[in-house]
């Protein structure tokens, strides 16, 4: 089946582990974020291609993670400090972390 993304070439930090099959559990390759802006990205940071700003690479896990579900009030300066967790679990929601890889692109180190 052919990828339904484009040819995209993204810059991922050498230690990143190998994007997982499409349905397996997300690892942090960030693959999915640096590759095209979700709904989320979108529709709160304005971003409409490439890599996503909010995306943050964790040193000491050797994984990216979404700073938007992390603490959206690092990008949003208009959230208020007690809705920070509230967003964080909402946005959590609207890109459906923790159900699986969805991105389908295939992804070469070459």
């Amino acid at each position: 089946m052919a990828s339904r993304h484009p040819i995209t070439y993204v810059r991922l930090h050498a230690a990143v582990p190998p994007k997982p099959t499409f349905g397996a559990p997300c690892n942090g390759c960030g693959a999915c974020c640096a590759a095209e802006p979700c709904p989320v990205s979108r529709a709160l940071l304005g971003h409409r291609n490439g890599a996503c700003p909010a995306l943050h690479w964790q040193a000491g896990e050797n994984r990216y993670r979404c700073g938007m579900v992390e603490s959206p009030i690092d990008h949003l300066a208009w959230l208020p400090q007690r809705l920070n967790a509230l967003g964080s679990r909402l946005f959590r929601r609207w890109i459906a972390a923790g159900a699986g890889c969805d991105f389908d692109a295939e992804v070469s180190d070459g």
